[in-house]
């Protein structure tokens, strides 16, 4: 009792715990370098570790999103020049009665603009509609009434607007091919 190697401290709260952590690194700032105070906490250790582990997963889900997006803004492209050129006789009748090539081009950005209107408020939708089973399934698993996941209405407007950005920078391309159709040459197809 006099010499011990080792005392073992179990606190109630995180607030004792913290308070025990402060008094040792006090007594350590008052004492010379033989007596100090040797500790490892390892609810402190624990919890680095899982915040870790927690972002290391945060990464890679953030990697997924971006390929995803990727692929889908390349997707989209595709469907905006596909849609441009079954559409090549509209587009020479429009040019026809007087449409500027700009008006051409705005056709399509609009059109891609709704695209990703749609397809934001539909994402928006579901993830809201999903929400109300997880959070189900995660109380029935932990007891925990205060987890729930939740969906910001601030947060879900910048998403759309996100997609909206996207389908629109997606369809940039597709809409100059438009726009530069000669008239003449788009109404003599089909």
């Amino acid at each position: 009792y006099n010499n011990p190697e080792s005392v073992k401290i179990y606190a109630k709260t995180f607030r004792d715990k913290d308070n025990i952590s402060e008094s040792i690194t006090d007594y350590n700032n008052s004492v010379p370098e033989n007596d100090k105070i040797k500790y490892t906490d390892y609810v402190a250790l624990l919890m680095s570790s899982i915040t870790d582990i927690i972002s290391g997963i945060s990464y890679l889900l953030i990697a997924f999103v971006g390929i995803s997006l990727v692929v889908s803004s390349i997707m989209i492209g595709i469907i905006t020049y596909i849609s441009v050129l079954e559409r090549t006789r509209e587009i020479g009748i429009l040019r026809a009665i007087g449409a500027s090539k700009g008006d051409i081009s705005t056709v399509f950005n609009a059109e891609t603009l709704i695209v990703g209107l749609v397809s934001g408020m539909i994402g928006i939708g579901i993830s809201l509609l999903l929400i109300i089973p997880i959070n189900a399934i995660v109380y029935s698993l932990t007891g925990i009434a205060g987890l729930k996941a939740v969906l910001p209405p601030a947060a879900a407007v910048i998403l759309v607007i996100i997609g909206m950005i996207l389908t629109l920078i997606a369809g940039l391309i597709p809409s100059r091919v438009a726009s530069k159709r000669d008239p003449v040459e788009a109404l003599r197809t089909e």
